[in-house]
């Protein structure tokens, strides 16, 4: 049997029955891409033997093993995978002992006695530590005479390196990232522990940071360290495979050529000290690749000797076919990291620059001089936007190198605050630099100075802004030619793009170019595109119309639409440098590159206001936040000091604008200290202005976004906010908010952050959603422990979603499912996963005494420790009391609370609950019985109960029951007493229609107010029914247009009442101020916020709840009878379709809170036999 076969077989054997059925069925229905199908009549129901020669009969020996690795790994078997890929290498890679050595034997690596490499092996290494200390060992800066050579370990400060990803999407623009991401880091990793202290399974590391925040520093001074003998030295090699010489490779090599060619101290050594030694291969700048890896159509390679093309050899190395016991580490911006699939990578880390102590350690390595350092530490402090900046390395250098004027004193004037400011200093200080080593002389004019070098700096400016609209950050010499540069011209060997624009490297004889950052390419296209306005040059300008004469304004107007289209903000900063250029100070800043400075108050007037307007729609608020970062840019600070101004102020009745919102939530987000709560509904915004305050959610604890319309589009903001660095978001209320499965499928991403409080009732959320939730819930990640789910439609979304619970890395213990339609059926899925739960609330669920004896079941396990249960509304009856009864007098009881409020229990029901609450191990505190069709007769019951364990209860409620005096006379004389722990009783509106069964034992006694009927309305039977007349009838103060009348009786508590409707008619509820004359629409029930209505109509089968406008189809009812439920305290507003006597249906319910008084309302469409009765029962 050959190797193929071997292995593929010894795969099969470790597969239980029922994994080899699913095995098999892979093969012959859906094998990995790439490959054919097997005939189902070939492997079904056959041996481990037959299956694994038909896979190298059908696929041949070299692409069985491939098969048999990725169906194991799409059933999840990833374990067993990657042990058969280690075997098969092994059994490839041994040598044979027959062999012949030739001149260039292998080294002698089996380990000394001392458990050192052997003599030879130790040679190599010790060559390789050599060069690569050469290397890695300087930061090159250039300076006015010389390169200077700054040793790393002098000037290297440590950076904030965290496990895991902080961001939803990794296009996101990579500077203002940094923005949004300052909050303090609660945890953070050092890049020398990467591997050393090494996890189970942890092979392929991916590090990803933005440009300029240190991911190749931190890669030099990794290799530093294991050079020098620091750390680490549990590696034997490490190779270092930059993407930008691997680009650079066209023909087929071997691992080990390739090796070689990079590492040329290799020479002499044969492929296997790859295999027997540990072995770390570093690729650095994965967003440099210009390789295109394709993970699904690539070739196993398995040795080190077999050639191919540099694409297969990552690849392989990547997926564990060649080399599968060699360490990987990537480093990447967050853009490209998707290059590499997910299942590829064992651990995600990210550096995230700079923490405050951090800069100030950088700035006093880098200025030695302590006065000079607490002057620039002092000013950075003081421009908040710049402070946020130098969270990222690079400005840090960026900022000593414009700020040398100022503390040399060499330079008059303002030091610079902006960053257009700061971007313009540092081009004339390097600038001066290069006139003072190539020119042998010092310009202190800088027109002058600008003059000198203006042909250079506007073609590097067309290079930069062509290249940013697609996107390229890496320039072949083709592309400098493009733009007129001449790559022997003597301005590329200079000062100035030594440090702005650098070649990257001459490997392989092919040059490569890039701006030293991103930055400095957006600042340059900016200067290119406000140079050729002044030029008249329009055509350049490729988001202009065709145009030469055109304001300054219309140029920033469009250029401001051009950003807003980009949802990553890949034009932002160049908008901001673009913006501040309008100014005239910096204009004459660069006065030497511009052919005259454009001043208008007019016009810098217009693009403010044109900022300020945004009135666009479907927008990312990012976008919208960046055009306040625009203002300041030209500072203005007039949004700033507005909303200060309005925070300061008592009263926030005045209205948001649109930029006030983004300003607002600039200001939260960059704010030193965290905010506690950020609760949209304190201001007066429109639902626009509430999507712009959403990117403030990455810097508050608490944020309530509850009814603010927010929608699928809100959510993929939500998520971003909720995956900034180290978000300090704890709890998150988006109730009643028409988010449904998508958008709870995008904040799903964010839950890997640590969000403790969920709340997303009455978010039209699916079963669908369950799978996501559930999911979320076993993330290792989790922080997840209260989750409120109510008032969705999840019906057996529910059996899904308690499978997470089960999880061992499930951290939740609240859970609200009310009103979710939980059936019997799913209690006996909930009853198995109770144990890690101490709050449940069920209420409001058809769960029947089934349900709740499965429930209790589950609850008297040993394991479950449930304080708080909530079975209001549940349709229980007297059946359900003795196992509830059972559950409060088992051993060791830990209930606390408990709801069984509006379920007919009885009399008998709370008699039998008795003998629980009697029990000495009952240690029940609140007890809610409201609603229960309760008489004397429990009171008499609930007293002994008392009697016999008088220490724990503290509160209970018997409203909404028929107790009369004598019964509160008696529990007040227990409060008496102090053996009694009895605080709180109560006993409000009760009456005898409250021993009615159901939602009558609410009965609401109505009628309509002639006050308040449409003239075209005809009021009988003793004001309770309406119908439509075509003549008007007489009227005291009819409502003018809408044919609509509303209840004499204002709603209180808890009222239930039916109607009878025809044809055409509407039936809602509204406040009580809902009478007024004014927008004929706006009164129209249920066409704004203050009335709730739900819709009939018999022509078209049409049925619909309708609020603030906004409207949800339902299923039309059965009949023409129609029940309605209001809980005034709890903000409930239900219909129901009455189908008979006995039979209720739920057609909607409304959830939010009532802050008024409310009335009925009733309303017909224009149709003679429409009508509608209220039904006195």
């Amino acid at each position: 049997m050959n190797g193929s076969t071997l292995t593929s077989l010894e795969a099969l054997d470790e597969l239980t029955d029922e994994e080899l059925e699913r095995f098999v069925f892979y093969l012959f229905r859906s094998p990995p891409e790439g490959f054919q199908k097997i005939s189902k009549a070939k492997v079904q129901n056959k041996s481990r033997e037959t299956v694994a020669d038909e896979m190298i009969e059908i696929y041949g020996e070299k692409h069985a093993l491939e098969v048999t690795i990725e169906i194991l790994k799409i059933m999840k078997r990833n374990h067993l995978a990657n042990e058969i890929q280690e075997r098969m290498q092994q059994k490839r890679l041994k040598p044979d002992p027959n062999a012949v050595s030739s001149k260039k034997q292998r080294l002698a690596d089996t380990p000394s006695k001392t458990g050192q490499p052997g003599q030879e092996l130790q040679s190599v290494i010790s060559k390789l530590k050599t060069c690569l200390k050469q290397e890695n060992n300087f930061i090159v800066e250039e300076t006015a005479k010389d390169k200077n050579k700054i040793p790393l370990n002098k000037i290297y400060t440590d950076l904030i390196i965290t496990k895991g990803e902080s961001r939803t999407h990794n296009n996101e623009h990579e500077i203002l990232t940094s923005e949004n991401s300052h909050c303090p880091y609660e945890t953070s990793i050092n890049f020398s522990d990467i591997f050393s202290r090494n996890e189970e399974g942890i092979r392929t590391v991916l590090t990803k940071g933005d440009a300029g925040i240190g991911k190749t520093v931190s890669v030099q001074k990794f290799i530093i360290d294991w050079a020098e003998n620091k750390t680490n030295q549990d590696l034997i090699f490490m190779f270092v495979l930059p993407f930008r010489k691997l680009n650079l490779i066209k023909h087929d090599y071997s691992l080990h050529e390739l090796l070689i060619l990079l590492h040329p101290q290799l020479k002499g050594c044969h492929s296997d000290l790859y295999v027997d030694n540990k072995v770390l291969f570093i690729f650095d700048g994965l967003e440099e690749s210009r390789i295109q890896m394709n993970f699904n159509q690539t070739f196993i390679i398995s040795d080190a000797d077999t050639k191919s093309t540099v694409e297969a050899l990552i690849i392989n190395l990547i997926t564990k076919a060649l080399l599968p016991s060699a360490l990987i580490w990537i480093t990447s911006r967050p853009a490209a990291a998707n290059q590499i699939p997910s299942q590829y990578i064992d651990c995600v880390t990210e550096i995230q620059g700079f923490n405050d102590s951090q800069k100030e350690q950088y700035f006093r390595k880098r200025v030695t001089d302590k006065d000079k350092a607490n002057r620039i530490i002092w000013h950075i402090r003081a421009a908040r936007s710049l402070h946020i900046m130098c969270q990222i390395p690079i400005f840090c250098w960026i900022s000593v190198t414009a700020l040398q004027p100022w503390l040399t004193r060499k330079c008059k004037g303002e030091s610079p605050t902006t960053l257009t400011e700061m971007y313009s200093h540092f081009l004339l200080v390097q600038i001066n630099r290069k006139n003072e080593k190539f020119d042998k002389k010092h310009e202190n004019n800088s027109m002058t100075l600008l003059e000198s070098n203006k042909n250079m700096i506007l073609k590097l400016a067309e290079l930069a802004f062509k290249h940013l609209r697609t996107g390229n950050v890496l320039f072949y010499e083709e592309d400098l030619k493009m733009c007129g540069i001449d790559i022997e011209e003597s301005f590329l060997r200079s000062g100035l793009c030594t440090e702005i624009f650098k070649m990257e490297s001459e490997f392989y004889r092919i040059k490569t170019y890039c701006f030293v950052h991103l930055s400095f390419q957006e600042f340059f296209a900016a200067l290119y595109v406000f140079h050729c306005y002044l030029c008249k040059n329009m055509e350049e300008i490729m988001f202009l119309p065709n145009t030469k004469e055109i304001t300054l304004d219309v140029l920033m107007k469009h250029a401001v639409n051009e950003a807003l289209k980009s949802k990553n903000g890949h034009f932002d900063l160049f908008l901001r440098f673009l913006h501040g250029m309008c100014l005239e100070s910096n204009q004459r800043l660069l006065h030497g590159l511009l052919l005259h400075t454009m001043s208008s108050s007019e016009s810098i007037e217009k693009i403010k206001q044109n900022l300020k307007r945004g009135q666009k729609r479907n927008i990312n608020p990012e976008r919208w936040l960046n055009l306040t970062q625009c203002l300041i840019e030209m500072k203005d600070y007039t949004l700033q000091q507005e909303i200060k101004t309005y925070l300061e102020s008592k009263i926030k009745s005045k209205k948001l604008t649109l930029a006030q919102c983004s300003a607002m939530a600039n200001m939260f987000q960059v704010s030193e200290e965290v905010i506690e709560e950020l609760n949209l509904k304190k201001y007066n915004k429109t639902e626009e202005g509430c999507r712009r305050l959403i990117p403030a959610l990455r810097n508050c604890k608490k944020a309530i976004l509850a009814n603010c319309n927010l929608t699928e589009t809100s959510c993929e903001n939500i998520s971003s906010a909720l995956q900034s660095a180290n978000s300090p978001l704890r709890e998150l209320d988006l109730s009643n908010n028409d988010l449904q499965d998508a958008g709870l499928k995008l904040i799903y991403k964010g839950l890997k952050c640590k969000l403790e409080i969920l709340s997303v009732s009455n978010c039209n959320l699916t079963t669908v959603s369950c799978e996501d939730i559930a999911a979320a819930l076993r993330l290792r990640t989790s922080s997840l422990k209260t989750l409120d789910l109510s008032y969705n439609d999840l019906q057996k979304g529910i059996n899904q979603l308690f499978t997470g619970l089960k999880s061992p890395n499930c951290t939740l213990d609240t859970l609200r499912l009310s009103n979710c339609h939980v059936t019997v059926e799913s209690c006996n899925y909930i009853a198995k996963a109770l144990s890690p739960l101490k709050e449940l609330d069920l209420s409001h669920n058809d769960l029947r005494d089934t349900g709740m004896k499965l429930l209790c079941d589950g609850l008297k396990s040993s394991c479950c420790n449930l304080n708080i249960l909530k079975v209001s509304d549940c349709k229980l009856t007297e059946q359900s009391s003795p196992d509830v009864a059972s559950l409060l007098s088992k051993e060791n009881s830990s209930l606390r609370e408990l709801d069984l409020s509006d379920n007919d229990l009885k009399d008998s029901g709370v008699k039998a609950l008795s003998n629980g609450l009697s029990s000495s191990e009952c240690v029940l505190e609140i007890l809610r019985l409201s609603g229960c069709g309760l008489t004397k007769r429990t009171c008499y019951s609930l007293i002994s109960a008392l009697h016999l364990n008088p220490k724990h209860l503290i509160e209970l409620d018997l409203d909404y029951n028929h107790l009369g005096p004598a019964e509160r006379k008696q529990l007040s004389k227990i409060r008496k007493f102090p053996v009694y722990t009895l605080q709180t009783f109560s006993m409000n509106h009760n009456e005898e229609l409250r021993t009615n069964p159901g939602l009558k034992k609410y009965a609401f006694k109505l009628t309509l107010d002639p006050n308040t009927a449409n003239t075209h309305l005809s009021l009988t039977g003793d004001n309770t029914r309406i119908s439509f007349k075509r003549e008007h009838q007489p009227s005291q103060d009819h409502m003018g247009y809408p044919m609509q009348v509303l209840s004499k009786e204002s709603l209180f508590g808890r009222c239930y009442w039916e109607v009878e409707w025809h044809r055409k008619a509407s039936i809602a509820v509204a406040y009580k101020s809902f009478i007024k004359r004014g927008c004929k629409n706006n009164y129209v029930f249920g066409r704004s916020k203050k009335s709730w209505s739900l819709e009939l109509s018999e022509n078209d089968n049409h049925c619909a709840a309708v609020h603030n406008n906004k409207s949800i189809s339902k299923s039309h009812p059965q009949g023409n009878r129609v029940g309605v439920f209001v809980d005034c305290s709890r903000g409930i507003l239900s219909f129901y379709n009455i189908c008979s006597d006995t039979q209720t249906l739920p057609i909607h319910t409304f959830h939010t809170n009532f802050r008024e008084t409310l009335v009925a309302g009733f309303g017909l469409g224009h149709d003679e036999e429409a009508s509608v009765s209220l039904i006195h029962s």
